[in-house]
């Protein structure tokens, strides 16, 4: 599954064929059959394993009980850099989430599956701060979490694929400095501490 997770993310999908996996793997292309039933079959699996480590991250950041705002935002900060250490340590998979690599449709579906998880994923803890009192009632949990989601996508886009062309403080950061950037953003905004 590595090998086919890294030529998905080098070659991209269509370009990548069972007989490339299975060569650097020094297997036969009847072993790849025994364990897979297609291409499309080992790259679900890979998206769909690479999902439910995402949804472990996040979960972690689950509130199990009430605090201030500098234990909200120390927690935040927690989760994000669970979050920036995994992409940076699954950075083939990273790719193919963010930028498909020319998968068909099944493979974008999956995909879309997964960040749709994930965002739900960060509903989930919203609406359990906004439970333990922490964050009041009348917020907009289905825009926040949106919003996390993308300001998420949009800092690994630019922090693990950034153009050479391109040298910005976000792709020479830290996955502790993006996850201390993003919390603080998320509780502060752009007038950053108070």
């Amino acid at each position: 599954m590595q090998i086919a997770l890294k030529k998905f993310a080098r070659n991209g999908y269509h370009q990548t064929k069972i007989s490339d996996i299975v060569q650097e793997a020094g297997v036969a292309q009847g072993t790849f059959y025994w364990h897979f039933k297609s291409k499309e079959s080992i790259a679900l699996e890979i998206i769909e394993t690479g999902k439910e480590q995402l949804l472990q991250a996040i979960a972690q950041g689950y509130r199990q009980d009430p605090g201030d705002i500098a234990d909200m935002v120390q927690a935040s900060e927690a989760l994000f850099h669970r979050l920036f250490d995994f992409a940076a340590e699954n950075r083939h998979l990273m790719e193919i989430l963010l930028m498909g690599n020319g998968a068909d449709q099944t493979i974008r579906n999956s995909i879309s599956n997964t960040r749709n998880a994930m965002e739900q994923a960060f509903r989930r803890n919203i609406e359990r701060a906004i439970e333990l009192k922490m964050l009041p009632e009348g917020i907009e949990i289905e825009l926040r979490a949106a919003l996390l989601m993308s300001m998420f996508d949009g800092l690994i886009s630019r922090w693990l694929f950034g153009s050479e062309e391109i040298h910005t403080k976000v792709a020479k950061a830290s996955a502790q400095q993006l996850a201390s950037e993003l919390a603080s953003f998320e509780f502060y905004g752009l007038l950053g501490r108070i």
